[in-house]
């Protein structure tokens, strides 16, 4: 039987504690304290407001017990937008430099709106993997040698790898350097040049055309192996350096592009060259005693060298805070990515995520709730789950849920050009601002996610896209032919314009080949 309240009254009535605790009236909702959230605003990274209380939060690494990131989601959930707004952040509010080591080229365009530098490996630039920066030839030695085993099935020929150490060595010797220094200068002061990958294959050769060596075919295995990096026109690795590995940490923002290397092999060496000589550097520079961040590493889906517990990922995580080096490591697959280095990042940022073996693989590395996974399936595009390693000792949720990053990036124009479209120049194009540009597609109907993979089809084609390819990309996604017609008639495109282009994409989903019929236009 209901009990019927007046409207207006308050009904009394005794309850037990039991009962009362189940209401949970006072219990905080999962998410830190303000005080947490917003410390010292003015030497944090914004990122969004919380989910449930829409507290500001500011990301600190002073109240992480280290300033590394990890960042994962689906495509088309926001990483690299996230990116993005983290490294223009970091260099307004610390004066940061960054380092984005770019395996698909994703950030090369953004990079030079922004003003930062470009060094595009394959393109022109090489770097040569003897150089030092700073290190003693044995230490180098030791790290080429790690790389390779990463790399390749070295580790398994102890005979040839023996061999390979003893050839690298020699280079070094023969090009007048002192293995165990770091000051490497001639007898008149001159700073010495690095021997190369070409030096240590002229050396083995020698050995195989000595012909006193007990196991050839070991020999002409470790010469294959080193081979393969100084092939004419793949000898990225076997030249002097075009790259000023001093000047490239200082340089604000830097995007070393890998999509010039033929495979991912090629990338992953590069990649892992360039982490020895910023984990080197950071070591040269030494301890820093002020608190802050002074170089951003960001390694976007490597997951080639990512997944390996030795490789100097690893490394640096464990060690980059003592050293004010803070690394940003992002993946659309979790599993990418080592256990131990979700084990050692001070914050991780959950976008959208679906698939159950990667939520799996998220939820034990990182133990939140089942309610928090409940969550991240359900999320739309930039919101995200963030767990923190908090170095206090209070008790309270270390992970919670931020409602959108709001991030930011340089205003950008869209191009759509004409090529191919009858009686339309071909150096015709309109543009549009992007931001217009995303909310005009909001406007269509188009989900979020939706609009994100068109706009990122802008950018990974230089912002531009022929208009024949949008129009079928806009009907694929179901947006009524009359309202494309209409976007197009209030961008200044006249009739007979409209007609071909139409023609075209008919004639194009007909999967007919040769050229269409052109169409008259009746007066």
């Amino acid at each position: 039987m209901s009990l019927k309240i007046p409207p207006g009254k308050l009904l009394l009535s005794e309850t037990n504690n039991v009962e009362l605790a189940k209401r949970n009236i006072l219990v905080h909702p999962p998410e830190p304290p303000a005080e947490f959230l917003m410390e010292d605003t003015s030497k944090g990274l914004y990122v969004g407001r919380t989910d449930v209380l829409s507290v500001p939060f500011f990301w600190n690494p002073s109240y992480a017990t280290n300033p590394h990131i990890a960042i994962v989601g689906i495509s088309g959930s926001g990483k690299s937008y996230f990116i993005k707004t983290l490294l223009i952040r970091a260099s307004f509010v610390w004066g940061a430099n960054a380092i984005i080591i770019d395996w698909a080229g994703e950030y090369k365009d953004w990079v030079l709106e922004t003003g930062g530098k470009l060094v595009a490996l394959g393109k022109g630039n090489y770097l040569n993997l003897l150089d030092l920066g700073g290190m003693r030839p044995y230490d180098r030695i030791k790290q080429v040698l790690r790389t390779l085993e990463i790399l390749t099935d070295i580790a398994q020929y102890p005979e040839q790898k023996r061999l390979t150490e003893q050839a690298i060595e020699e280079a070094y010797v023969r090009a007048k350097f002192k293995l165990d220094s770091r000051d490497q200068r001639d007898e008149l002061g001159n700073k010495l040049e690095a021997p190369t990958l070409k030096d240590v294959v002229k050396i083995l050769e020698e050995m195989k055309q000595l012909g006193t060596y007990q196991y050839p075919a070991e020999l002409d295995n470790a010469i294959h192996r080193i081979k393969s990096f100084t092939r004419e026109g793949e000898d990225y690795f076997a030249q002097k350096s075009t790259v000023n590995l001093d000047e490239i940490v200082s340089s604000g923002l830097v995007d070393l592009d890998l999509t010039g290397l033929p495979d991912e092999n090629a990338r992953a060496l590069g990649a892992l060259t360039m982490l020895q000589f910023i984990k080197e550097k950071m070591r040269l520079e030494g301890a820093q005693t002020t608190k802050g961040v002074k170089l951003i590493t960001v390694l976007d889906e490597a997951w080639k060298i990512a997944g390996e517990e030795n490789s100097d990922v690893v490394m640096i995580v464990r060690e980059g805070r003592k050293y004010n080096f803070s690394l940003i490591i992002a993946s659309q697959n979790p599993t990418d990515i080592n256990q131990a280095i979700f084990s050692n990042v001070g914050t991780t940022f959950i976008l959208k995520t679906k698939f159950e073996n990667y939520l799996d693989y998220l939820q034990g590395s990182l133990r939140f709730s089942n309610y928090m996974r409940k969550k991240i399936m359900q999320f739309g595009v930039g919101q995200t789950a963030v767990n923190i390693a908090f170095h206090t000792p209070l008790q309270f949720a270390q992970t919670f849920i931020i409602h959108k990053i709001e991030g930011e990036e340089p205003i950008k124009d869209f191009f759509i050009t004409f090529e191919g479209v009858e009686g339309v120049a071909m150096a015709f194009s309109i543009s549009i601002k992007k931001n217009e540009f995303r909310d005009r597609l909001r406007r269509f109907g188009l989900a979020e996610e939706d609009v994100q993979e068109i706009t990122s089809t802008f950018e990974k084609s230089s912002r531009r896209m022929n208009v024949i390819d949008l129009a079928l990309l806009l009907e694929k996604k179901r947006v009524d032919r009359r309202i494309v017609v209409d976007f197009l008639k209030e961008m200044g495109v006249d009739d007979a314009t409209i007609i071909n282009i139409f023609t075209k994409v008919d004639f194009k989903k007909s999967g007919k080949v040769g050229k269409p019929t052109r169409l008259l236009l009746k007066k």
